[in-house]
């Protein structure tokens, strides 16, 4: 299973904020079976979200798009989305009602907040879904994300963007599987024997230098288990090696 990443934010391209979205889905991903094969960060701009949309719509079996999901002017992404279909965005009623009820809710529980700020929420921005699309919703969520024909839009803030994945984590797999060999070799050691490994087994062979305390890691990937664990083994007798705990 082949999936991309789309992360959205003006933030980001900025780097005024980090994305560690993209990276913590890339691990679940992997560990998962599946193969991350593209990340893009794109700015808040409808036409060029929708034209990355489009594009890995169809090069790809997912595409997860994170960010830009909210009430606010510069939350454009579902827009977006429903533009790369050719459709428009609806408000379904369930969903309206469920976040009506959650912003009561939230009012309730905070009483000075509300009196203090003016407080300008739209709720039918927030639970707008791409026409055909099914909406997904978390506790840790306020604005509701989706899925419309393998491409899954999910929130920027991390913890939502966690939560909401775990809704939907069940619907990625492969057959892809991994194995990690740490060394203190410098990586101009490894090149002879992750070149031969690459060859004798058919593998995808990675090598990852140290980054202050921890040695550097050799990552050996493929489709079949027995193979990658073979590949390890060989290479295991080859390189110097270090146990992680």
């Amino acid at each position: 299973m082949e999936v991309a990443l789309l992360t959205v934010g003006d933030e980001l391209l900025a780097g005024d904020t980090e994305n560690t979205n993209a990276s913590w889905l890339g691990r679940q991903l992997t560990e998962a079976g599946a193969s991350v094969t593209r990340v893009l960060t794109v700015p808040d701009d409808e036409a060029v979200i929708a034209d990355a949309v489009a594009q890995y719509h169809d090069a790809f079996d997912a595409v997860i798009v994170t960010g830009g999901i909210g009430g606010t002017p510069d939350d454009i992404t579902k827009a977006a989305v429903a533009r790369a279909f050719g459709r428009d965005l609806v408000v379904p009623d369930d969903v309206r009602a469920h976040l009506e009820a959650k912003a009561e809710r939230f009012a309730d529980d905070n009483p000075e907040l509300v009196d203090r700020y003016d407080m300008d929420l739209d709720l039918d921005a927030w639970a707008s879904v791409p026409e055909g699309g099914q909406a997904l919703l978390t506790d840790e969520s306020f604005a509701a994300g989706c899925v419309i024909d393998r491409v899954y839009v999910l929130p920027g803030i991390p913890e939502e963007l966690k939560a909401m994945y775990e809704t939907v984590a069940d619907e990625f797999d492969g057959d892809r599987t991994t194995e990690t060999i740490h060394t203190p070799a410098p990586e101009g050691a490894l090149v002879t024997h992750i070149t031969a490994a690459r060859e004798q087994f058919a593998v995808a062979v990675g090598s990852y230098p140290r980054k202050d305390d921890t040695p550097g890691r050799v990552k050996i990937t493929g489709d079949d288990p027995a193979t990658v664990a073979d590949a390890a083994a060989w290479l295991r007798e080859r390189i110097e090696v270090v146990d992680i705990e």
